[in-house]
């Protein structure tokens, strides 16, 4: 019965936690562009030029 009253009040601050967290991801914007961000991956970056052989210095 003491490890419930133990874990109860631990359970309890952890799900706080989680939700303080949440909120702050919430109002700094970490959720506004979800798509920008699984679209990114297919743009192609800008390809660099390749060296040619002998032109290391």
């Amino acid at each position: 019965m003491t490890g419930l009253a133990f874990l109860i009040p631990v359970a309890l601050l952890m799900g706080l936690t989680g939700l303080v967290a949440f909120f702050w991801s919430l109002r700094n914007g970490q959720f506004e562009d979800l798509d920008g961000a699984a679209a990114r991956i297919l743009i192609d970056d800008e390809e660099l030029p390749v060296e040619q052989k002998g032109e290391r210095g």
